[in-house]
């Protein structure tokens, strides 16, 4: 893989970086209401809102504004969260570690199962086994996430089971057992949803490349099945694959508010929902910057992946 194409590749996340984030400040900037009315409250004085403004930069030009949010992200400076009254910056790589811890057992977790069971169902095509899992996916897929979410805390933690807790969180620094127990369902949820996109990615990847002129020479020069499906075949199926599993890592981080809310965890996907109902401006830029920051951030992890998984992959400037 060239260099020059993986310098040019992190500049390009750097300048989609900042591209979006001109544009959340800009958005949030044209919400209804003036952030000062929102700390002095509807029945603040006109000299008081006008003090507060000028004490806050809200009256000068939108690109100094800009100028001095981005200037105090770039330093760590997130703000301050109005809502709450405490730093942005806490709070934020906490629930961005929760969310992590979210998506890291769930990525793995569908990893193991999903490209396996696609790689399997390609290769018994139109068998009984291939439909059974093509019927699976279709389910998992269009079973909504609050309905099966809802039906794993009916199932197993309910009064009947009662296997797991049905909400809360438990910190991984206090009781490694009980935080275990508490990220169960939700992470579960989460599986079925992504393995059902995974395993049908693979699947129809694995059909189209095993269909290949090259997969056709392979045997015809006598290598093995298994030579064939893992050296030649697997390689090049597992690039839409990768690309998939990135996206999904940033679904994971930042739009699982769903999850978050049925089983009440304090993740960032639940962290943007309450900055936007309790109108809090510079928590809802922080929040969503990170996000976005995490979406850029995997994919270009997901371009250096493309070249460990097929060596013949070559990038040039």
């Amino acid at each position: 893989m060239s260099p020059v194409y993986i310098l040019k590749r992190f500049c390009f996340m750097l300048v989609t970086l900042f591209c979006i984030s001109i544009i959340i400040f800009a958005i949030t900037m044209v919400l209804p209401g003036n952030l000062a009315q929102v700390i002095l409250g509807e029945f603040a004085t006109d000299d008081a809102l006008r003090a507060l403004e000028e004490q806050m930069g809200l009256n000068l030009p939108f690109y100094e504004q800009y100028g001095r949010w981005i200037w105090g992200v770039l330093h760590g400076n997130f703000g301050h969260a109005l809502s709450m009254d405490q730093p942005i910056l806490p709070l934020l790589l906490f629930r961005l570690k929760n969310s992590a811890i979210l998506a890291a057992f769930s990525i793995v977790i569908v990893t193991i199962i999903a490209i396996p069971l696609g790689v399997f169902a390609a290769l018994r095509r139109n068998s009984a086994v291939d439909r059974i899992i093509q019927v699976s996916s279709y389910i998992g897929i269009s079973v909504p996430e609050f309905a099966t979410g809802s039906l794993l805390i009916i199932a197993l933690a309910g009064p009947v089971l009662n296997l797991f807790p049905s909400a809360g969180y438990v910190p991984f620094s206090e009781d490694v057992p009980k935080a275990l127990s508490h990220i169960v369902l939700p992470v579960m949820t989460l599986v079925i949803v992504l393995i059902a996109h995974i395993m049908r990615q693979t699947r129809s990847e694995m059909i189209h490349v095993m269909q290949s002129d090259y997969v056709r020479s392979a045997r015809l020069r006598g290598l093995s099945n298994t030579m064939v499906v893992f050296k030649h075949a697997l390689r090049n199926a597992l690039m839409p694959t990768i690309t998939v599993l990135a996206l999904d890592v940033g679904y994971l981080i930042g739009s699982v508010v769903v999850i978050e809310e049925v089983f009440a965890y304090p993740g960032i996907g639940r962290l943007i929902v309450y900055a936007v109902t309790s109108r809090d401006v510079p928590l809802l830029q922080a929040t969503v910057l990170t996000v976005a920051c995490v979406y850029c951030l995997v994919n270009f992890l997901a371009d250096l992946a493309y070249g460990l998984v097929n060596p013949r992959i070559r990038y040039h400037s």
